[in-house]
């Protein structure tokens, strides 16, 4: 849709000219996210710097019954930040402040576009630090962690972005700007924060977001187990949570990615190793010294070829700086792939793996790995030649071979990455039509036009009619599906 200029002067009054984007050049920058399978660009872009723009930005259209699309820093994997109906994009990358930091009542309240680690770099001198920590951490907002609930290596012990965030700032897509939660640790009332933590801009756009922060650990312990396969190194993920440890992370890579990230980085993880266990214990010094040796022991038990621990922290940052930058050196064995964002419970990693490798047999791909073992959240990369349409289309058969794999053994169709366009056909395989049409009718509660996000998150439903994507007819304000 093209806006018409009404609109486009309307918000330029709001953000100013230095505030807008509408040159075609301009806006093909955010015509996608990280996951460049999926493509759309906007009409225009704001670029706000307040809650009360976002607010008057989301009053012009609604006034207009234009669509509204958030973006963060664009990190996303699912197809999230673009506009594949155009529309206004809001882009928060100038609304990244920090607004307090209330270390007595252990947290922060930040605006969405703060990068992650910033918030870290913040704290650290006092001790403190924020636990949630996606690989794109160095880039991706808090914002858009808030959205797709984001994970990362450390979230085995400390939890996802949803166990961190006490309270929100939303303006809804029916103009209203909410304020859910807060720094009480049990607020009275319906748990919205959790409702809006995860619904990828659906509900309404960001605008502030109070965070838990956690006090930093006595002691760290870095461990790198090699084993001959990614069977071998699954089992010892399971013996080592049976064992009653729970690291603060356990990362696997498969042989193809130890190849790629040692050329990349200079890692320096066992070149001979079919797989390898990146295992970081934390927590009061006495301890983390025993669960080392135990962790350790454990490896040897299931047949480790070689167990080593980072002597100090240059070889930690070492270890850790393969695994953060993998999907940088993940161009050394494809120009193009599909990433998957599958779960299965921790048990059935063995299961899963070989399925993968059997699935990726069956196509002629590689299949290669790179992901969160202790939580069984896997990132699969499937690597294709996009310049073949058989090659894309097998990669395609394989990516939705391993979905249906990861929900018969109990999974889920992603652990951190969220849904988006990417995977939002998938949700029929995970939940039944009357919980689809429960989802839709409480996004109708936030959203009644149906102007957020349109066409992410939730699949075209029987039930609902085309639910919220854009072909559908705009209902009167307050309908329900």
């Amino acid at each position: 849709m093209a806006l018409s200029a009404q609109v486009v002067s309307a918000l330029a009054a709001i953000v100013g000219e230095t505030g807008i984007v509408v040159s075609p050049e301009g806006r093909m920058t955010y015509e996608c996210d990280m996951h460049t399978f999926y493509k759309g660009a906007p009409d225009v872009v704001v670029l706000p710097t307040s809650a009360e723009q976002v607010e008057a930005i989301v009053g012009v259209c609604r006034a207009h019954r234009v669509p509204i699309v958030p973006r963060g820093s664009g990190t996303g994997l699912i197809g999230g930040a673009m506009a594949p109906a155009g529309g206004v994009m809001v882009s928060m990358t100038r609304m990244n402040a920090i607004l307090e930091i209330d270390l007595a009542s252990r947290c922060a309240t930040v605006q969405p576009g703060l990068i992650n680690l910033w918030l870290t770099r913040a704290v650290a001198g006092r001790g403190w630090f924020f636990a949630p920590d996606p690989s794109s951490q160095m880039v991706s907002s808090i914002g858009g962690n808030v959205s797709t609930n984001a994970g990362g290596p450390h979230c085995l012990k400390y939890g996802i972005t949803t166990n961190h965030v006490l309270g929100l700032e939303i303006v809804t897509g029916r103009g209203e700007r909410l304020r859910l939660g807060g720094k009480a640790p049990d607020p009275p009332g319906y748990d919205l924060v959790g409702t809006a933590v995860g619904a990828e801009g659906t509900f309404g756009l960001v605008t502030a977001v109070t965070v838990r922060l956690l006090h930093a650990p006595e002691a760290v312990k870095t461990v790198l187990a090699a084993f001959r396969s990614v069977v071998e190194a699954s089992q010892t993920v399971s013996a080592i949570i049976a064992a009653g440890m729970i690291p603060a992370a356990l990362e696997m890579l498969d042989a193809a990615m130890i190849g790629a990230i040692n050329a990349g980085t200079g890692a320096g993880y066992p070149a001979d190793a079919g797989a390898v266990l990146l295992i970081e214990l934390d927590g009061p010094r006495a301890e983390v010294e025993a669960q080392g040796v135990r962790a350790a022991a454990l490896c040897r038990e299931h047949g480790a070829l070689s167990v080593s621990v980072a002597r100090d922290e240059a070889e930690r940052a070492l270890l850790w700086k393969g695994r953060k930058e993998a999907a940088g050196a993940v161009g050394r064995l494809t120009a193009a792939y599909l990433l998957q964002d599958a779960v299965v419970p921790r048990s059935k990693l063995p299961d899963i793996m070989r399925e993968m490798a059997a699935i990726g047999e069956r196509q002629g791909l590689l299949i290669a790995n790179v992901f969160h073992a202790g939580d069984g959240n896997l990132h699969p990369i499937i690597c294709y030649d996009d310049r073949d349409p058989a090659q894309l289309a097998r990669a395609k058969e394989a990516n939705e071979s391993l979905l249906r794999a990861c929900i018969a053994l109990g999974g889920s169709v992603t652990g951190e990455h969220g849904v988006g366009v990417d995977k939002a056909k998938n949700l029929p395989l995970q939940y039944g039509e009357a919980d689809l049409n429960f989802m839709y009718r409480l996004r109708g509660v936030f959203d009644p036009r149906g102007l957020m996000n349109p066409g992410k998150l939730l699949p075209s439903h029987p039930a609902c009619g085309e639910g919220f994507r854009p072909a559908r007819p705009v209902l009167p304000e307050g309908a329900w599906v």
